[in-house]
């Protein structure tokens, strides 16, 4: 399989399974909330709309490609424990020497389920199935014929139940995700553009992990102390995610070389959405070369329309707000 239909594979398949990227759910534990991110998934289970997000970096390709992603996501909840999500991303390459491409990636849906919910010591876990729908995207860009199933655990632990004398620590919180993503398909046969042979190309199976640190001052002013900071200050986490891929099986032509990006940045949280933005950071050539930026809208359904579309399809209550701010 040649180098670049091999990482054209690899970041296809990541892409439908973290979902790029893209991040999603918001969720409330107690006094905790734990917002949407931007490099990997959280435990959350909302009514959300995520759009747009945008995001824009090398690729690892030699020499690299530069890669703007344009996506979207629609989450639904079908009970208080249960949502379905739908995510389109539009992409465009462009490469030295090299005609651009533009199209759509593969469809990604995903459904997650709660699992466990604890307010008392702010931890939260959810078990979810992501699903990238093989051939509904541009082979140009680099989406897969096969589909990709994504079994995943997540989970979210916010420190608010550390004594006093550790106050400041408080507003802490991480967030991870483990999945296991196969293909339906274990190989395929494409024809090289460069020189019109066959390549087989074998669609090894990978392990794709990640977690956030974070830091709320939206916790810290209304569960901690109020430090008389500027209004937007009180609005703000700042965040460190990693979001990483390693193929585990069927590697043949893929090695086992871990693959991802680590992002620091920033969320602004209000009663209604939230804006993150982040750098994103390659941790090896493989993963890319430079530091790229994705930045994203987040729309909070349940509390824009909370007895409408933003309450679950099988519920017969409304929606409670958000604890955030002390209001």
């Amino acid at each position: 399989m040649s180098s670049r239909i091999l990482r054209a594979a690899l970041c296809g398949l990541a892409t439908g399974l973290i979902s790029f990227g893209h991040v999603r759910a918001h969720e409330i534990v107690g006094s905790r909330f734990f917002p949407a991110t931007l490099a990997i998934d959280d435990p959350g289970v909302n009514d959300e709309l995520a759009f747009p997000t945008i995001s824009t970096f090398k690729t690892g390709d030699d020499p690299s490609a530069k890669q703007t992603d344009i996506s979207a996501e629609f989450s639904k909840r079908i009970t208080e424990d249960f949502a379905v999500s739908f995510a389109p991303t539009w992409s465009h390459i462009s490469q030295p020497g090299v005609n651009g491409a533009s199209g759509f990636q593969n469809i990604e849906t995903s459904a997650k389920y709660r699992i466990f919910k604890n307010p008392e010591h702010e931890f939260v876990a959810s078990f979810g199935l992501n699903v990238e729908w093989g051939g509904s995207g541009a082979q140009d860009i680099g989406a897969e014929r096969a589909t990709a199933y994504t079994p995943t655990f997540y989970f979210g632990k916010g420190f608010g139940d550390l004594p006093d004398s550790m106050a400041l620590v408080r507003p802490f919180a991480i967030t991870g995700q483990i999945g296991y993503a196969f293909p339906s398909s274990r190989s395929a046969a494409t024809i090289n553009p460069d020189d019109g042979s066959t390549d087989i190309d074998v669609n090894p199976d990978v392990l794709v992990w990640g977690g956030s640190l974070q830091y709320s001052m939206p916790y810290l002013n209304s569960s901690v102390k109020d430090y008389d900071f500027p209004d937007f200050i009180n609005h703000l986490i700042p965040i460190v995610e990693a979001s990483l891929q390693t193929p585990v099986a069927h590697t043949i032509g893929s090695g086992t070389v871990t693959t991802g990006t680590i992002n620091p940045g920033i969320i602004w949280i209000g009663n209604y959405y939230q804006v993150g933005v982040e750098a994103v950071i390659p941790i090896n050539r493989q993963s890319g070369t430079g530091v790229g930026v994705i930045g994203q809208l987040h729309l909070f359904l349940d509390d824009i329309f909370p007895n409408s579309i933003g309450r679950p399809l099988l519920a017969n209550s409304t929606v409670q707000g958000r604890p955030m701010f002390g209001k």
